[in-house]
């Protein structure tokens, strides 16, 4: 497992955090650690997903996102 930090623009409430939630947990290989207003913090497979296929479902559900770190 890698783990990785997204930087997330425009979520501003308890329902933008319920949103890039669903959307991380949909992605096979994903455990999401924690999401907060701004952020989020995850670990993922490698073999099941990639930090681009992450950031694409995060801003297919409205947000902007991008990884600010990857371990």
């Amino acid at each position: 497992m890698k783990h990785l930090t997204l930087s997330i623009d425009g979520m501003s409430c308890g329902h933008c955090l319920q949103t890039v939630r669903s959307a991380l947990d949909r992605l096979p290989g994903v455990t999401v650690e924690h999401v907060a207003i701004g952020g989020a913090r995850l670990s993922y497979d490698p073999s099941q997903t990639s930090p681009e296929r992450i950031v694409e479902a995060v801003d297919a559900e409205g947000y902007s996102a991008h990884a600010a770190s990857a371990a």
